[in-house]
């Protein structure tokens, strides 16, 4: 009697599903609560699929077919599992435009493959069984007729798979919204999986829909405001655009940011009128770093000046995304990151040089590491600061360029001189000292501050960390004694912020040392805002907020002239709602905390109010503010409104 064979739909079927369980329960850690139907239906009709595909040619070729397709699927799901557990944000297609970041660190993606031999070897499986089985496996090739009942059974599949979207479609964040409507990378792997979600990103890539713009009511928040200072918007007849504007999605964002409430100027408008700025990106900079006997400078600024007790860094898609919230105040889509933002051809009225110039402020940027790395050199003089230097065009002459990291000492040692006799000065500065890996065999900084922290009782990593971040201490150190050797630091403020929180280190080792402890949601971006000048009194802001509210805060500040309805983050000093959107769309405002992948909202404490409406507004206010930041960008929108 023959051994029955085995269909290659059930063995591609079962594969996918083993696959898509293992990044459930490695990368997204939410097997539990995953919409499996979804999973379930969508890789059934890739199942059926491929298995057409196997089937088109001689047994012995469709076999090494079969292998490659599995071969494919593991490389895919390796890559997925391997950039969450290593970037803490989920794998994109976008992500490959970012091929010079892994290839600048080379050595930490070898690193990253060798500890990941389990999670290769668990991927392996499917292949090993089938090279051991192969001969009871059904890889015939299939007539008409069976050609036929395998394109109906994956029309059928895809058909089931849609009728349950569609018995969400009422539901915000629903799957049938992110399938049709979003386009929202974290949430589409932790609803779906991964080969849905992949689907949606190429089917959005290809069509390139914009996402839906809602009209927010802000009719309540106008009446409940009472008018004690002007707003902070320009006169711009938005009516007259409409009018002569023929692109339907540009005048749904005329319309929407003309009703949008934007916000007051207030009683510290103007405050810092006239002084210097020195504007610092911190590399992995987190509250974990600041110790009052280690990193006394970093202790001094975030316990004065403007003491921001709810900022948030959140992590999307490493530096390069921090810093485009920093820089420009928007929320960073990975797309127009990867070709728009460094292509530096953009219109950035609100850019930092370009606004500073306009008040006849010398500007200066600094970096580090090298000076083209992602492209920084042409965004950079989008935003105005065209006298950019780094490692490769000119700070290679005054530092040591060959260390990794390179130091933040020498860097702001060497540099300060070059402006601080100005009259006015807009300084930026990108550090590099607090880079991963985290340990005292390759990283030079960590090595350099080892006798700091070798006496400390945490994981070598931890200790690793904070010995690259007294680095940073000591240069903010230097930079301010230069200061106040040459009579400007009454008239300097200084501005820090992170990238994100140093994610080469896990929640655990974290823990050790945070307080209180962090979650991996949401707590683990808590960090700090240091906006500090040596004659400003301590004032506490317990408003919620993040790097995009940095621009805003800043320009009220030195009085520049802004439309804050053009820009997502807020003025955290102003009286509007504070607010923080993460990776995943998930947000915290001054009144709780909303999870989208649960799509369950916690208030900070008990009050009785309509809270499923007050979720829906806020949802679609993260929407808006997510989607316009896309569409800035992609439209050369600032161009349009405020173009020269």
């Amino acid at each position: 009697m023959k051994n029955k064979k085995i269909s290659l739909y059930y063995i591609y079927l079962i594969s996918i599903l083993y696959m898509e369980c293992l990044f459930k329960i490695l990368a997204s850690n939410n097997i539990f609560t995953s919409n499996w139907i979804y999973t379930l239906f969508f890789d059934s009709f890739l199942a059926f699929a491929l298995t057409i595909l196997t089937t088109l040619g001689k047994r012995k070729n469709n076999r090494r077919v079969l292998v490659v397709f599995l071969l494919i699927l593991i490389i895919w799901f390796g890559a997925e599992i391997i950039f969450k557990n290593s970037f803490h944000v989920y794998f994109s297609l976008a992500t490959t435009f970012f091929a010079d970041q892994a290839v600048s660190f080379a050595g930490k993606i070898i690193e990253i493959l060798f500890s990941s031999f389990f999670v290769i070897l668990l991927l392996l499986i499917p292949i090993l069984v089938i090279l051991f089985g192969i001969k009871i496996i059904d890889t015939e090739r299939k007539n008409k007729k069976q050609k036929i009942m395998y394109i109906s059974l994956a029309i059928i599949s895809y058909l089931f798979f849609f009728g349950f979207l569609l018995e969400t479609k009422e539901e915000y964040h629903s799957p049938y919204n992110l399938y049709i409507e979003k386009n929202n990378n974290s949430l589409n792997k932790e609803t779906f999986g991964v080969i849905p979600s992949v689907f949606i990103e190429i089917s959005h890539m290809i069509f390139q829909k914009d996402e839906k713009i809602y009209e927010v009511d802000f009719e309540k928040e106008k009446e409940d405001m009472p008018v004690v200072y002007e707003k902070n918007i320009l006169e711009i007849p938005f009516d007259e655009k409409i009018k002569e504007e023929k692109d339907e999605t540009i005048i749904k964002m005329h319309e929407v940011i003309k009703n949008d409430l934007g916000t007051d100027k207030n009683e510290y408008t103007g405050l810092f009128k006239d002084k210097n700025l020195i504007l610092i990106m911190a590399e992995s900079f987190n509250s974990i770093a600041v110790d009052k006997n280690l990193t006394p400078t970093l202790y001094k600024l975030t316990h004065e000046g403007f003491i921001f007790e709810n900022f948030y860094s959140p992590v999307i898609l490493s530096t390069i995304g921090g810093e485009f919230q920093e820089l420009t105040g928007l929320y960073p889509n990975l797309s127009m990151l990867s070709n728009v933002w460094r292509e530096g051809t953009n219109y950035f009225p609100f850019g930092y040089g370009n606004i500073f110039k306009k008040e006849n402020y010398e500007t200066f940027a600094y970096h580090n590491h090298k000076y083209h790395f992602q492209n920084r050199d042409k965004y950079l003089n989008s935003l105005g600061l065209s006298n950019y230097i780094g490692c490769g065009n000119g700070l290679e002459t005054k530092i040591n360029c060959k260390n990794w990291p390179e130091s933040d000492v020498e860097m702001m040692t060497s540099t300060v001189l070059d402006f601080v006799d100005k009259e006015k000065f807009m300084t930026y500065y990108v550090t590099v000292s607090g880079h991963m890996s985290y340990n005292f065999k390759t990283n030079a900084m960590a090595i350099k501050n080892q006798d700091k922290v070798s006496h400390l009782p945490y994981s070598e990593d931890i200790k690793a960390y904070l010995a690259t971040q007294i680095e940073l201490d000591k240069a903010l150190e230097t930079l301010i004694k230069k200061l106040e050797e040459k009579g400007k630091l009454d008239d300097t403020v200084i501005a820090l912020v992170a990238d994100h929180y140093p994610y080469d280190i896990s929640l655990e080792h974290i823990n050790e040392i945070a307080s209180p402890k962090k979650d991996e949601k949401i707590e683990i971006n808590r960090s700090h805002f240091i906006l500090w000048n040596n004659n400003t009194q301590s004032k506490k802001i317990t408003k919620v907020g993040g790097n995009m509210d940095v621009l805003p805060t800043i320009l009220n500040l030195f009085g520049m002239p802004f439309d804050s309805r053009l820009i997502m983050g807020r003025d955290l000093l102003s009286d509007s709602q504070g607010l923080v959107i993460f990776d995943d769309s998930s947000w915290m405002s001054d009144k709780g905390t909303y999870y989208a992948n649960k799509k369950e909202f916690i208030p900070k404490k008990e009050e009785e109010m309509d809270w499923n409406s007050y979720v829906n507004k806020m949802n679609q206010i993260v929407s808006n503010r997510i989607n316009l930041s896309k569409l800035i960008l992609d439209k050369n929108y600032y161009e349009k409104v405020l173009g020269e």
